[in-house]
C-alpha cells in the first residue's frame, strides 16, 4: 500500500495522513456484490472521476467535472448503457445525478463493475456525502460534507480505494457515527 491509497479500517477511511469516518452499505462488505444488496463490494477499485453541483459546491479539484441538469447513472442492469453516465430523457431505472438534497453535490466514482458492467453485479459504488450521521448507504462509501471536500480536493484520478474484509460484526458505519445513502 502506497500514501495515495485509500484504504477502508474499522476507524473508517485512511487516507492523506488521516482517518475520515464513514458509512458503508446496509448490506456490510461483500465479494458477492449484487445489483440491490446493498452491500459495499470488497477489494481494489479505483478513482475513475470526480463530479460536483457547480451551483453548491466549488470545483473541488481540476479534474472535476460539472454535475449538469439532465445527468443521470444508469442503474437497468440488463441495459446497454447499465453502470453508466446517460442523459435525460431516458427511459431505462437510473438514477439523477443532480438530487434535490447533497448527498451528490460531490461525487467520486470508483470502476465498480465499470466500464463493461456485467448484468446484475451491481451499479455505481460512489463516495459522497452522508445523509445523518449512523445512517448506512445503499452500497456506497459515504463521508460528512468537510470530509468529502477534503478528500475530494486531495486525491488524484486512478488512486487505489482499498475495501478489505472486515469483521462480519462490524457496524454498518466505521469510524465516529456516519451516514450516506445512494437512493
Amino acid at each position: 500500500m502506497s500514501i495515495a491509497d485509500l484504504v477502508l479500517t474499522p476507524m473508517g477511511l485512511r487516507f492523506g495522513g488521516r482517518v475520515l469516518p464513514c458509512s458503508v452499505g446496509r448490506g456490510g462488505i461483500s465479494d458477492q456484490k449484487r445489483e440491490g444488496d446493498g452491500a459495499t463490494p470488497l477489494g481494489e477499485h479505483r478513482i475513475v472521476g470526480l463530479l460536483y453541483r457547480p451551483d453548491r459546491v466549488l470545483k473541488p479539484a481540476l479534474w472535476a467535472r460539472p454535475i449538469l441538469p439532465g445527468d443521470l447513472w444508469c442503474d437497468a442492469s440488463g441495459h446497454a448503457d447499465y453502470n453508466l453516465a446517460v442523459r435525460a430523457p431516458f427511459a431505462a431505472s437510473h438514477e439523477d445525478m443532480r438530487r434535490p438534497d447533497p448527498l451528490y453535490d460531490i461525487v467520486l466514482i470508483t470502476d465498480w463493475n465499470w466500464p463493461k458492467a456485467m448484468p446484475g453485479k451491481g451499479s455505481a459504488i460512489f463516495l459522497h456525502q452522508w445523509r445523518r450521521p449512523g445512517f448506512p448507504t445503499a452500497g456506497c462509501i459515504a463521508f460528512s460534507r468537510a470530509d468529502l471536500i477534503w478528500l475530494a480536493g486531495r486525491v488524484a484520478p486512478g488512486a487505489r480505494l482499498i475495501v478489505p474484509d472486515l469483521p462480519r460484526h462490524a457496524p454498518r458505519r466505521v469510524g465516529a457515527p456516519g451516514d450516506g445513502r445512494k437512493d
